[in-house]
């Protein structure tokens, strides 16, 4: 497994990042501690959760629930030292109207809260889930200032923004001496680019902001399991999914994905990641498992690089309207 500085940061993360939104959901505590083994034992020690998991599985779950998971894992493996550790706050945990928000009110208690789930006193990296356009973001900013100085954060960052309140959050770190947004987790794929690619990603290259992508296989109709034929996963969002990329764009994608893991004997979503991995602004990528067994197939991608011409082909494939040219053409 490859380590990359978490953008300028002098922060080692592994090439992949582990995510969690599973883990007391559709895999239950014991399937998502192999889950998280199998991960540090391939060399992983990066892992990505939220405090709202699982607030929206049923009525026997709650937000929190994968982050206790998360803490009581580490406590029983003693490997807290050896896990760059992020969660996200933003979400309703609690009733009332500062019950989510970033607003200082909310990120301070917040903040504490995922510590003592996670059983720990410190958090590698602090992010914002999406944004708050009610509160300012000198207040946001200040509140995770005052968690970096406490010694309670190491690094923040932002998950869902536009690139114009990245901006507008740098600008306002700069001014005040705040700590800076040093991450952003968008959702990116071969089949959901022009969000990301636009405006954001020139933007995290030039202020040398680490990516961490979530959603890399397009919610999994870049697994190989979508076929033409009808062929699909037995899943509850399957029609979903074929209704968002079972289109001409998709199959296409699909049909050089095989072709070009072929040539290097992959699957087509360890080449979908492959393409990921290849852009030198992509820090990890998020992936996420049920089982330790399909955690394996994505971590088969690790090392995975294609070359320009590979590159150039899924790229014309799935290329957006209007003219454009990639950030690494």
């Amino acid at each position: 497994m490859e380590y990359r500085k978490m953008g300028r940061t002098g922060l080692f993360v592994s090439e992949f990042c582990l995510g969690t939104m599973q883990f007391g959901w559709t895999a239950d505590e014991q399937t998502s501690y192999e889950v998280m083994d199998a991960f540090v034992d391939a060399g992983g020690n990066f892992l990505d959760t939220a405090d709202i998991y699982t607030s929206w599985a049923g009525d026997a779950s709650y937000g929190g629930k994968t982050e206790e998971i998360m803490g009581r894992w580490m406590k029983v493996r003693g490997n807290r030292q050896k896990v760059v550790l992020a969660t996200k706050v933003r979400g309703s945990m609690w009733e009332g109207r500062n019950g989510e928000g970033l607003s200082r009110a909310h990120i301070l208690r917040a903040c504490d809260e995922s510590l003592k789930r996670l059983q720990t006193d410190y958090i590698d990296l602090y992010q914002c889930h999406w944004a708050d356009l009610n509160t300012p973001v000198e207040e946001t900013l200040s509140a995770m200032n005052d968690l970096v100085r406490a010694g309670k954060v190491r690094y923040i960052g932002a998950s869902n923004y536009p690139a114009w309140r990245i901006m507008e959050a740098l600008a306002a770190s700069d001014k005040h001496g705040y700590a800076r947004f040093d991450c952003y987790q968008p959702e990116y794929s071969l089949m959901e680019r022009q969000l990301f690619e636009y405006e954001a990603m020139p933007l995290c290259k030039h202020y040398q902001i680490g990516v961490i992508p979530y959603s890399p296989l397009a919610a999994g109709f870049l697994t190989g399991k979508y076929r033409k034929d009808n062929t699909r996963p037995s899943s509850v969002r399957a029609e979903g999914v074929l209704k968002s990329y079972g289109n001409e764009k998709g199959w296409a994608a699909i049909e050089a994905l095989e072709e070009i893991g072929k040539t290097h004997g992959k699957t087509v979503a360890q080449t979908a990641l492959a393409w990921m991995l290849t852009n030198p602004v992509i820090t990890a990528p998020i992936i996420g498992a049920n089982t330790a067994a399909q955690l394996h197939d994505s971590l088969g991608a690790a090392g995975y690089r294609l070359s320009a011409e590979e590159m150039q082909r899924l790229n014309d494939i799935t290329r957006y309207p209007k003219n454009w040219r990639p950030i690494w053409d």
